[in-house]
């Protein structure tokens, strides 16, 4: 399999870039960087069964085995590597040289622990599961994971300026995001702060599922003490989290009503607005230990 036709994660273009001055608009053109988006097919197969099709999404291309296994893990497919068997791109001759590392198959070594959910039956290679990465009730979700809040951390207590320092530890490793500025980061943290994988994508969930999928590949478990994202904490966001058993979900921007709805039923902590020497607990919030005399009310 030829590799130089695999996408890169930024793509170059020509650009006219204008800046308005006090002596009117002036035109620079030169090159830049984007973020590339690139469908990435998922297959599935196991003993018996041929390779199905099960989902696709629209990614940044890169880490794309760990974004494929990481998604099957959060839907309850599968739970650790002793459930593989294998991972790689697809070599079916049919497929077009662009189409060639878009499409990854998973193999199990054993049928599926839970079928996948109904919406993804039927997918056409031009659809996507960008948004919709979680299954669609909270009830589906506690089914899947077989809990109403984990005990793994009952004990959790992350300093606060643990908490805030972790935007800053995701943005250090966004390097892509630092030539095209248009990316999402998600990292799994220890307690001190301290990272265990970061990824970035164009797509947040897609960034939580390649961290979760780095460590189910690496044969080490993905619960943590914290996940941290940009952006929003949406449904999906937190589905995965419970599902990968973390403690705490960071984030520099606000939780939707459903995702706080679904960590208050996980026993999940949500802490929004993590930026600027403030932040907002939203859920759980004896899980963050606050460096105040005033503590959490």
């Amino acid at each position: 399999m030829r590799t130089d036709r695999r996408p890169g994660p930024s793509t170059r273009v020509r650009v006219h870039e204008v800046v308005d001055a006090d002596g009117g608009p002036s035109v620079r053109r030169h090159e830049d960087r984007l973020a590339t988006e690139e469908p990435l097919e998922i297959r599935l197969e196991w003993p018996g069964e041929a390779p199905r099709r099960v989902a696709v999404t629209m990614r940044t291309p890169g880490h794309d085995f760990e974004l494929a296994t990481g998604f099957l893990h959060g839907e309850g497919v599968l739970r650790s590597a002793d459930d593989l068997r294998k991972v790689a791109y697809c070599t079916d001759v049919t497929l077009s040289p662009e189409q060639e590392f878009n499409v990854v198959t998973v193999e199990l070594a054993r049928p599926p622990r839970r079928p996948l959910a109904e919406r993804y039956a039927g997918l056409s290679a031009a659809s996507s599961a960008c948004g919709v990465c979680g299954t669609e009730s909270i009830d589906d979700v506690l089914a899947l994971t077989g809990l109403t809040g984990s005990g793994r951390w009952a004990d959790l207590a992350v300093p606060s300026d643990v908490l805030l320092r972790v935007p800053d530890r995701l943005r250090a490793e966004q390097r892509v995001f630092d030539s095209t500025g248009g990316l999402h980061a998600a990292g799994l943290f220890d307690e001190q702060g301290e990272p265990f994988v970061v990824r970035e994508d164009i797509g947040r969930h897609n960034a939580v599922d390649k961290v979760v999928g780095a460590r189910v590949l690496a044969g080490a478990s993905p619960a943590a003490p914290v996940l941290g994202v940009s952006g929003r904490i949406g449904f999906e966001i937190v589905q995965k989290a419970v599902v990968a058993d973390v403690g705490v979900v960071a984030a520099v921007g606000a939780p939707s009503s459903l995702a706080v709805d679904l960590a208050v039923r996980a026993g999940l902590c949500t802490a929004g607005f993590v930026k600027a020497g403030r932040f907002v607990l939203y859920s759980e919030p004896e899980r963050v230990a606050v460096a105040s005399p005033h503590g959490v009310g």
